[in-house]
């Protein structure tokens, strides 16, 4: 039997600035700590302890629908700790669990790592705004970090539609924030949305574009005059506008193609990066905004032509992943591995590192 109770477990993957809780039957309860995983414990557990931590901490209409569905979003809140974001599951006929940490504060953009282009994006009165990248990215917390830097600085209607709900947002002095949960407020992220046009909502924040239906109804709140922010799991720009028509049939994706050309207004793809200057994770982006040149690329489906105009596009607030990880490699924030193995092009950044570090020693030649 295990000898800590949920809370405990939790509690340490904190103390220890842990991003995510597992517990797995036949293995020690593990959190992922600055992207690796380590036990927490040398204690190993069965299938009745993760079974009994998991059903502790859900309520009864919670554990039918994990009974009926084999697996099961949920938060959980901790006072005096914050929040998780649980997702229960069966496996080999066992319930097991992970727990991702909620922080009761919203961070900032700029100390997140996102610059003057991101930080923009929060002055947008109507559009689509895509922050996308892999799971444990960091999206959610730039979603976050856009909507409540949006309710704090200006008036505004601001309708979250969530699954589940992980951050809790504070109305702003002349905002309202609703946060909405799919599965206890609503059926679906569709049907919120079609709400939210009803509810005079000024802003749509969709924890995630999941689906055909999802999607369609964010172009359509995006091209009538709203502000939709949401995410994507994909790592670049290219590859997000890819995501979106391929969810689309293919006789619609011509009419898609013009809507994103008109409402499309900016992407942000994220990775986070192991730190080689100190504990933790820097974070690394491509943006993308738009100018004439971006939009015919969109309605015209040239795809390919994206990074070229995003490389190109420094005036506009543009800039590609490789540039942002040889900005973090020259600083000494990330090692030569990291950024090869997230960038675009290696032999750029082989190149222009090189040239940086011969500059660094030119310079320290004069200075003796």
């Amino acid at each position: 039997m295990h000898s800590h109770d949920l809370i405990e477990y939790l509690l340490m993957v904190t103390e220890r600035d842990g991003s995510d809780l597992h517990l797995s039957a036949g293995a020690p309860p593990m959190a992922r700590i600055h992207g690796s995983l380590v036990p927490l414990t040398d204690e190993i557990l069965d299938g009745t302890d993760t079974r009994e931590l998991v059903l502790n901490v859900l309520k009864e209409t919670q554990r039918a629908a994990l009974e009926h569905n084999w697996e099961l979003d949920f938060a959980v809140h901790v006072e005096n700790l914050g929040r998780f974001r649980g997702n229960a599951c069966y496996v080999l006929g066992r319930i097991e669990a992970n727990f991702r940490y909620i922080p009761d504060f919203i961070p900032q953009l700029q100390d997140l790592g996102h610059g003057a282009t991101v930080a923009g994006f929060t002055k947008l009165r109507e559009g689509l705004v895509l922050v996308t990248g892999v799971s444990g990215s960091g999206k959610t917390t730039t979603l976050c970090s856009i909507t409540q830097a949006i309710a704090n600085e200006r008036a505004a209607n601001i309708v979250s539609i969530e699954d589940p709900i992980e951050f809790v947002f504070a109305h702003g002095a002349r905002s309202l924030v609703r946060q909405r949960q799919v599965g206890s407020d609503t059926q679906t992220f569709a049907q919120a949305m079609r709400s939210a046009l009803r509810q005079d909502a000024d802003v749509i924040v969709v924890s995630e574009l999941r689906d055909l239906e999802t999607m369609r109804t964010a172009i359509t709140a995006a091209e009538t005059g709203h502000l939709v922010i949401s995410t994507l799991h994909t790592t670049e720009a290219t590859a997000t506008m890819t995501r979106i028509f391929d969810a689309f049939p293919e006789e619609q994706q011509d009419y898609v193609a013009a809507q994103l050309a008109n409402c499309l207004r900016g992407v942000v793809c994220q990775h986070l990066l192991p730190r080689i200057d100190a504990p933790g994770r820097a974070l690394a982006t491509e943006v993308m905004t738009m100018n004439s040149g971006m939009a015919r690329c969109i309605r015209d489906r040239r795809f390919a032509q994206m990074p070229g105009l995003i490389q190109v596009g420094g005036p506009h607030g543009m800039h590609t992943i490789d540039d942002s990880l040889l900005m973090l490699l020259n600083n000494g924030y990330i090692g030569i591995d990291s950024a090869l193995s997230h960038c675009r092009d290696k032999s750029f950044i082989h190149t222009q590192h090189e040239r940086e570090l011969r500059a660094r020693a030119d310079m320290a030649k004069r200075k003796r």
